[in-house]
């Protein structure tokens, strides 16, 4: 029931996030439950969006697909969501503005300034909620490599990238980003809320949640200023086995990650469930002539066709 799209411009992330999804998208759906194009009322579920490759591709790709909820820790991030749900007209506004103020100054010194006065603002609230929804998406277009990360206080502390022509405001993907929307329920908040709003009939969950360290030595990245730790993760293998008692599909995205007797830790924490390896478009080396592409898990509380 994989529905082709003809129009050129279709639904898809309006930011770059670390950790996206959507160089990995042909082999995340290869592993869709397989009778997933047999249901006719789907609600599509993911707890911890962040750019939302993949809620975009499954939206624009399966009409069985009637309804869908999103959630994420990052206020920020979700409160871009709903600007772009409810009055995308009024971003695009807000983004063009920007993008002219940006784009008139004549050096890339002067366009680091304005960057650095914007981030500033920012961070110490200086923004209205809609204004502030604007700046995250000019700040990710602006920053270093598209990261967010933020510091122990909370403030935003990526570097200006010196790009020199980002694209600040995309107004074609955020009008169709917007019509996509009109059938999500967006959330802000822990990942548990989102139960109490399950489908009735057939709830497949997608949960990207920030992955594991490769090794113990490895450090966690910033997404906010929660660390997503051990506990964190057993916390969200009991929150998976209460959805799976729900009878909702589970796939899960996470990395191999290897404890110091050299066993992998979701192989043991996940002992029931079905694990598949995948390869990421991502690379563990910063030297050329050693990278390898890294090695993803697809942890699933179903048997797949494959």
């Amino acid at each position: 029931m994989e529905k082709k799209q003809d129009n050129k411009i279709i639904a898809k992330p309006f930011v770059k996030w670390a950790g996206g999804k959507g160089s990995l998208i042909k082999q995340l759906i290869a592993y869709l439950p397989s009778n997933f194009n047999e249901q006719e009322d789907i609600t599509y579920i993911e707890p911890f969006v962040g750019g939302g490759a993949m809620l975009f591709y499954m939206l624009t790709h399966y009409p069985n697909i009637k309804h869908a909820i999103i959630n994420d820790v990052n206020q920020d991030l979700i409160n871009c969501y709903l600007l772009i749900k409810k009055d995308p007209a009024k971003l695009i506004t807000l983004l063009m503005r920007m993008k002219d103020e940006f784009y008139q100054l004549p050096s890339i010194e002067d366009r680091g300034r304005y960057y650095y006065q914007m981030r500033e603002k920012y961070n110490e609230g200086g923004f209205s909620i809609k204004e502030r929804a604007a700046c995250f998406i000019f700040l990710n277009k602006t920053c270093f490599n598209g990261l967010y990360r933020v510091n122990t206080s909370g403030k935003f502390n990526v570097p200006f990238g010196r790009h020199k022509t980002p694209k600040i405001c995309d107004e074609a993907v955020i009008m169709a980003d917007h019509k996509i929307l009109q059938r999500v329920d967006v959330f802000a908040g822990d990942y548990n809320r989102i139960t109490k709003h399950l489908g009735k009939k057939y709830n497949f969950i997608y949960i990207d949640p920030p992955y594991r360290p490769l090794s113990g030595s490895a450090c966690f990245i910033e997404y906010t200023r929660n660390v997503f730790d051990d506990a964190e993760q057993m916390r969200l293998k009991a929150y998976c086995d209460m959805l799976t008692q729900k009878n909702c599909m589970i796939m899960q995205s996470n990395s191999n990650s290897v404890d110091s007797d050299g066993k992998s830790y979701f192989a043991k924490l996940y002992d029931t469930y079905y694990i598949n390896q995948i390869k990421a478009h991502r690379f563990i080396n910063a030297y050329a002539g050693k990278r390898e592409k890294e090695t993803e898990l697809l942890i699933m509380n179903y048997v797949n066709h494959q």
